[in-house]
């Protein structure tokens, strides 16, 4: 097991340089900050533009920058917001709750409703609760999620007004954005389940099982939803990689104060700490993601940590 850990861990240390390396360069292909930053009056300079990248340390080769940024990584120490000179690590301090609270309350809906609705469509396939289900699944993918949380919006925050349209704040604060993330994670999920309990359903040990007069939720829950275990682990957790990357549209919508609205507003300024910062962090921890899921492949499945 310590040689499958080594193993996972050095190929996501390799991950996380790729990243960090890639985004470095990319961020500078956005502009020239200084030029957005001028506050001048009159024309600008290049002695003018010159005084501000020095002082941004933008005038400094690339390399050079990019070693600074991965000392300060190690320390968690990003360097200073272009527009504000406020510390980019208080700022991901204050953006990073509120993406994962929401990020997480998201997928614990969609799993929730996913696991029961997914083993219910494959105990009764070909029946009505299956094809309704079907149905759900289908028209839940074909909903893009901007579309679906503006519907909310007017529905229940301007039409009804029970629910806040944008910030974040108590319980019923979350419900749109978490129920707009859950809907079409949960459409995707339940297909997902589906498929892997049918296959799962036929097996000798499921037969066995149900052979030995078990329960119908023992049969299900213990024996056949363990054994599909490892697919599920593995798209649950990508999903939720994947989430986290996409939840800038949803925070954008509902205005919510985390990590997504923080890098919108670092691109319109040309802030390269505070974007470099936003999207290093989320790249820690989709690879830590992986990270996990891949020991929770070992842990499932013993026969994988030989690999």
């Amino acid at each position: 097991m310590a040689g499958f850990l080594i193993k996972r861990l050095l190929q996501a240390i390799f991950v996380v340089i790729a990243i960090t390396l890639l985004v470095s360069f990319a961020i500078r292909l956005t502009g020239d900050p200084a030029v957005t930053m001028f506050q001048g009056g009159g024309s600008m300079t290049e002695d003018d533009l010159a005084r501000i990248r020095t002082a941004l340390g933008t005038d400094r080769p690339f390399f050079v920058q990019y070693f600074s940024f991965l000392k300060g990584l190690v320390t968690l120490d990003f360097g200073r917001s272009f527009t504000g000179s406020t510390p980019v690590s208080r700022l991901i301090a204050d953006a990073l709750p509120a993406t994962l609270a929401l990020a997480f309350i998201s997928m614990a809906v969609s799993i929730a409703l996913s696991i029961p609705l997914g083993i219910k469509a494959a105990t009764s396939r070909g029946k009505t609760a299956d094809q309704v289900i079907r149905i759900f699944s289908l028209v839940g993918l074909s909903f893009p999620n901007f579309w679906l949380a503006t519907m909310l919006v007017l529905l229940f925050s301007i039409t009804l007004g029970w629910l806040p349209p944008s910030g974040m704040g108590g319980f019923a604060s979350y419900i749109m954005p978490a129920v707009t993330m859950g809907v079409i994670l949960t459409a995707t999920n339940v297909r997902l389940v589906r498929t892997a309990m049918l296959d799962t359903l036929r097996s000798q040990y499921v037969m066995v099982a149900r052979a030995k007069g078990l329960s119908e939720n023992k049969v299900l829950y213990k024996h056949a939803l363990r054994n599909c275990a490892i697919p599920l682990i593995t798209y649950f957790g990508l999903q939720f990689g994947g989430l986290l990357g996409g939840i800038v549209v949803i925070e954008r919508v509902f205005n919510w104060p985390g990590l997504g609205t923080l890098a919108f507003d670092a691109v319109g300024a040309r802030d390269y700490p505070v974007l470099q910062a936003v999207i290093t962090v989320l790249s820690l921890m989709i690879v830590g993601i992986n990270l996990l899921v891949d020991i929770a492949y070992g842990l499932v499945d013993p026969r994988i940590r030989t690999e």
